[in-house]
C-alpha cells in the first residue's frame, strides 16, 4: 500500500521500527517484511494520535491487517463494533468500517464524536432501500413487524422495530414474533439473509430484494468445482451468501462464527466465502491453517486506509452526525437488538 499524502516527515527510523516490532510480528504471516517501512510510521503515528484524541479506532473484520491487528482497539463483525460503541468511554470513535457502522456508532453514543476516513465507503445492501420503501412495507403488511438487518441507513432503522446482524438474525427474527404474537415478520433488506434465516425457524418471511455484491457473486457451482479440485477443504460460508451455495458448505455464520469455527476446529484447509481480508487477518493469528481462495474484496471496505484513518484524526474529519429525532427512532430498534442476549449460532 502506498503512503501518498502522508506527511514527508513520517519516515522509517530506527525509533519507529522499535516502536512497531511487537506490531509486525502479529502480521508477518499475512505482511511482507519489504512492505513494513511504509506502514509502520504512519502506524506508529496513528496510535499517538489516538492517545492525544482520547480517540478508539473500531474495526470491521473486513480491514486490511495492517488496521485490524495494528491499530484498532476493538475488532469484530457489526453486532460485537455496535456493543464497543455502546459502552466505549472514548470521546472519539473512528470507525474503520463503513457508514451505516458509522451511524449506528453515533446513534448509541450520540454525545461523541464518530468520524468515517472516508464518506464514500458505503453498502450495496444500505442502498438498496430508504425509510420510504420502509414505510410502503407497513402500509402493505400492517401489524408486522420490520426486522431491519444493520447494513442499513439510520433512516431505515427508524421505520423498524428491531435490528439484527447476521450473527443474531434468527434469534432476533424469534424474539420479535413471539413478542408481537406473530408467525410472519418483514425481513430487510439482504434477500439471501432472509432466505437463510427462513431455513432455520418456523416463522414466516418476507423479504426485500436487496443484496451483497461481496457474496451474491458466490455460486453452488463454484463451490461444487472448488471441493472437487481441493478434497477434504471445509468451506465456509457468509449467510448473505445464496442459500443454495450454503447449502453446498460445510458451516455456514457470520463473520465472528466463521472466526470462532476455525480458532475451535482448526480444520487443516479451508476456504471462507466472504471478503477476502477475513482469512488475512484469522491467519495472521491462526498458523497451522491453511486458507485458500476464493474471496472477493469489498470496494468500500477498501476505502479505508491507514493513510486516511491518519488524516481523519488530524484533522477530526469526517463527523458522521444523524438527526435527532430520527436518532431517537433508530436507537430504540438497535438497543432492542441488544437486549436480545447471545445470539443462536447460525450453523448449517
Amino acid at each position: 500500500m502506498s503512503t501518498a499524502g502522508t506527511p514527508t516527515k513520517l519516515s522509517y527510523t530506527p525509533e519507529v521500527a522499535a516502536a512497531t516490532r511487537d506490531l509486525y510480528a502479529k502480521v508477518a504471516n499475512v505482511v511482507p517484511e519489504i512492505e513494513w517501512p511504509h506502514f509502520a510510521p504512519v502506524i506508529a503515528e496513528i496510535n499517538r494520535l489516538k492517545k492525544e484524541r482520547g480517540a478508539v479506532i473500531l474495526a470491521h473484520n473486513y480491514q486490511t491487517p495492517e488496521i485490524f491487528h495494528c491499530v484498532a482497539d476493538f475488532v469484530g463483525d457489526s453486532l460485537q463494533l455496535a456493543r464497543e460503541a455502546a459502552k466505549t468511554d472514548a470521546k472519539v470513535i473512528v470507525q474503520a468500517g463503513v457508514h451505516f457502522m458509522a451511524e449506528t456508532s453515533k446513534i448509541l453514543s450520540p454525545e461523541k464524536t464518530v468520524l468515517i476516513p472516508d464518506l464514500e465507503a458505503g453498502c450495496s445492501l444500505a442502498a438498496s432501500i430508504t425509510g420510504a420503501d420502509v414505510r410502503l412495507l407497513k402500509q402493505k403488511y400492517p401489524n408486522l413487524p420490520v426486522v431491519t438487518y444493520v447494513n442499513t441507513s439510520a433512516e431505515v432503522k427508524a421505520e423498524s422495530d428491531i435490528t439484527c446482524t447476521s450473527s443474531n438474525a434468527v434469534a432476533v427474527v424469534e424474539s420479535i414474533a413471539k413478542e408481537r404474537g406473530v408467525d410472519t415478520v418483514i425481513f430487510i433488506p439482504d434477500k439471501f439473509l432472509a432466505q437463510n434465516v427462513a431455513n432455520q425457524t418456523k416463522i414466516k418471511i418476507i423479504a426485500w430484494h436487496g443484496r451483497c455484491e461481496v457474496h451474491e457473486r458466490f455460486t453452488a457451482e463454484d463451490i461444487r468445482r472448488f471441493k472437487a479440485d481441493h478434497p477434504g477443504a471445509v468451506v465456509l460460508a457468509h449467510p448473505e451468501c445464496p442459500a443454495e451455495v450454503v447449502a453446498e458448505c460445510d458451516f455456514a455464520g457470520s463473520t465472528s462464527a466463521m472466526t470462532d469455527y476455525v480458532n475451535t476446529k482448526r480444520p487443516a484447509r479451508v476456504v471462507m466465502l466472504t471478503e477476502c481480508s477475513m482469512a488475512d487477518n484469522i491467519a495472521a493469528q491462526v498458523r497451522d491453517v491453511e486458507f485458500l481462495r476464493p474471496c472477493n474484496l469489498c470496494p468500500h471496505m477498501k476505502r479505508i486506509t491507514l493513510d486516511k484513518i491518519l488524516r481523519s484524526l488530524q484533522t477530526m474529519t469526517h463527523e458522521v452526525k444523524v438527526d435527532a429525532t430520527v436518532a431517537a427512532r433508530a436507537k430504540a430498534a438497535v438497543e432492542r437488538m441488544l437486549a436480545v442476549g447471545k445470539p443462536k449460532p447460525a450453523v448449517h
